[in-house]
């Protein structure tokens, strides 16, 4: 095994190798047979706590279940069936109303893409109980977002505030959210797959791409093999694969749909070269995936796979590391962070109130006013 991709071993403490054992897929027998080992002495709470935190334990629910229930406590079953059942209902639920919101759109002549959620967990795991979901990831054309907010305020969903100065909605963000109180489900709406300037496939051509899911008799359309794999990649990466359940989904489209050779081209049209490389160094790493290819020699890749196993094993949420995102980067997308740091923000606004004709003043004085925001919380 290459030295240089190989990650250390000795930061990850025993209860996460367990759960990497616990959601490998055809690891059962593995598991009997190290049983004893690997499950005596066990922090149970810890394991909880970290099937919780990567959102994997409808996965390891029924593994301990099925496999080694005999080892493995009655309360922690008891707990993680709770949750599962949870999960379940909550992905029934979203798959009602993702039936009917792709309905709505079709009837109002808004074409949608569904991102992730139940129609991504049934694609990937052929069940919507065996992956989480916090809402719906909708991608639409740009075009139509006031179509598509009037039809989700007259359906009683709430659209998320976010103050904003000079339309800096469009060039600093890809989506926005809508919360129904009632339903308790959120929707988040998309108009680019990726924060800008991100290169990737246009609407029409994800569109002509799309697939048609079976997990309903309703027409719902989502991302194409091609498109879902390297959407996937790159929504990991950019969160540092913080969570392990992004991982498994790759683990679980490369076992079921694809070799990476088969979207090279994709691969270099798009630059994800880096974070494809990224993805496959941590698959082989945490879940013994054999892949092949001297993808896994990507030095940039190698770099950034030891960013995100920081980030894996310390089991806290991803807070967005400005030098990690910016690592992500190609040489064009860092010329465009640098040039929109002096764009304006409504912080600004807050901070020294100009009259509208003057906002473009905001562009010269932020490094200033970014000091003195420092000054104050420092004095505070």
């Amino acid at each position: 095994m290459c030295n240089r991709f190989q990650l250390d071993s000795t930061l990850m403490p025993k209860e996460l190798k367990i759960l990497l054992e616990l959601i490998k897929s055809d690891n059962d027998k593995n598991l009997q047979q190290h049983k004893n080992e690997w499950f005596t002495h066990l922090e149970w709470d810890y394991l909880l706590k970290l099937a919780m935190h990567h959102r994997v334990y409808p996965l390891v629910y029924l593994k301990l279940k099925e496999v080694i229930p005999d080892m493995t406590p009655v309360y922690v079953l008891q707990a993680l069936e709770v949750e599962y059942k949870k999960n379940t209902f909550k992905m029934l639920h979203l798959t009602g109303e993702m039936g009917r919101i792709s309905d709505l759109f079709t009837g109002n002549h808004i074409r949608s893409l569904f991102l992730k959620g139940p129609v991504v967990a049934y694609d990937l795991y052929g069940d919507i109980s065996l992956r989480t979901s916090k809402d719906l990831d909708i991608l639409i054309p740009e075009t139509d977002l006031v179509k598509a907010e009037t039809v989700l305020l007259k359906e009683g969903y709430k659209k998320e505030k976010v103050d904003t100065v000079l339309n800096e909605r469009k060039w600093r963000y890809h989506h926005i959210a809508y919360f129904h109180p009632k339903k308790k489900i959120q929707i988040e709406i998309h108009w680019r797959l990726h924060p800008r300037p991100m290169k990737e496939p246009t609407f029409d051509e994800l569109w002509k791409r799309r697939r048609t899911s079976l997990l309903t008799n309703q027409s719902i359309s989502f991302l194409g093999e091609e498109d879902l794999f390297l959407y996937l990649i790159a929504h990991g990466a950019r969160h540092g694969w913080f969570r392990l359940r992004w991982l498994k989904d790759i683990d679980q489209i490369i076992k079921s749909k694809l070799y990476y050779g088969k979207y090279n081209s994709a691969i270099k049209k798009y630059k994800h070269k880096h974070l494809v490389g990224q993805a496959f160094i941590l698959l082989n790493q945490l879940f013994n995936k054999s892949i092949k290819g001297n993808i896994l020699n990507h030095k940039r890749s190698i770099k950034l796979s030891h960013n995100a196993y920081t980030y894996i094993v310390n089991d806290k949420d991803f807070r967005y590391s400005h030098r990690y995102l910016f690592s992500l980067k190609s040489s064009l997308q860092k010329i465009y962070f640098i040039i929109l740091l002096f764009y304006p923000r409504f912080v600004d606004v807050e901070t020294l109130a100009l009259p509208k004709p003057f906002y473009f003043l905001y562009a010269p004085i932020r490094p200033l006013l970014w000091v003195w925001r420092k000054i104050i919380k420092l004095r505070a």
